[in-house]
Order: structure tokens, then C-alpha cells, then sequence
């Protein structure tokens, strides 16, 4: 089982079919859900699925994961480029190695998975995912 970082094979034919909308006042709900070290999640990897997701049983983590701000996509340097808000889950007891960010206004696709380089445990407190900086090379979605 592996949690490989990419952008899902089938999103990069979604975006053509204008199946996703990230504009941040107007665009659709996307969300971000943790997963267990023991996950398989990758470019195949076509929608939203709870199998390895974080328990949410008692962990003030709720299945499906919180929903992301939006940052309107924009370009330079020949990229399209966008992310979200950093995301923060309050209170957590949980223990997670990546995460799936998906559509979850237009059937739950999958746009791409993040993996943490690390298992990490949280006891009652706060977990901060925090985006890089938005720009043509190190923004978390980009089409170059």
C-alpha cells in the first residue's frame, strides 16, 4: 500500500471538461480527507473513498475530511497555477501519513493526493495543513 503525491490522471481530463470550478466566491466545494499510512491512493486514484480514511470515532476528525478555500486560479510563466487556505482540524486525536483533495459539489472527484513524507500523530490538538505559496512553480495544482 503507498500514498504517491500527484495530481489524479482523471482530473487532468475533468479540468478539459470544465468538471471542476475553483474560483473562490462562485466555485465548487472542494475538500480535503486524511488517510492512514496503510492507504493506497495515486494517479489512479478517481474519487473520494473511505477505505484507510482516518477513523473518525472519537477523534473530533469527521469522515470525508473539511472542506478548502478556494484561490481562484491565475497564470504566469506559462502555468496555470492555484491552491487553497491553509486548513486546519481542531482538537484532533488521529494518526495520518497523506491526503485526498476532492470535488465534493460534483461527485466526490478526485483531484490529487498529497503524502505527508511522515506519519503524523496529533493527541487533542491541532492539525495545520498549510499550502505552499501560490506561484508558477511551487503552488499545490499547477498545468504547465
Amino acid at each position: 500500500m503507498a500514498i504517491v503525491q500527484t495530481m489524479c490522471t482523471s482530473f487532468k481530463a475533468e479540468v478539459a471538461q470544465a468538471l471542476h470550478n475553483f474560483t473562490r466566491t462562485t466555485g465548487n466545494v472542494f475538500k480535503l480527507a486524511l488517510y492512514t499510512a496503510d492507504a493506497t491512493l495515486g494517479a489512479d486514484t478517481t474519487v473520494y473513498t473511505t477505505d484507510n480514511e482516518v477513523p473518525s470515532s472519537g477523534t473530533n476528525y469527521t469522515a470525508g475530511g473539511l472542506a478548502l478555500t478556494n484561490i481562484t486560479p491565475v497564470s504566469g510563466d506559462s502555468t496555470g497555477y492555484w491552491s487553497f487556505d491553509d486548513l486546519t482540524f481542531s482538537t484532533v486525536t488521529l494518526t495520518c501519513a497523506g491526503a485526498l483533495i476532492y470535488n465534493s459539489t460534483n461527485g466526490n472527484r478526485a483531484v490529487c493526493v498529497l503524502n505527508f513524507g511522515q506519519t503524523i500523530s496529533k493527541t487533542a490538538s491541532d492539525l495545520v495543513i498549510t499550502f505552499p505559496v501560490m506561484g508558477a512553480t511551487n503552488s499545490v495544482l499547477r498545468i504547465s
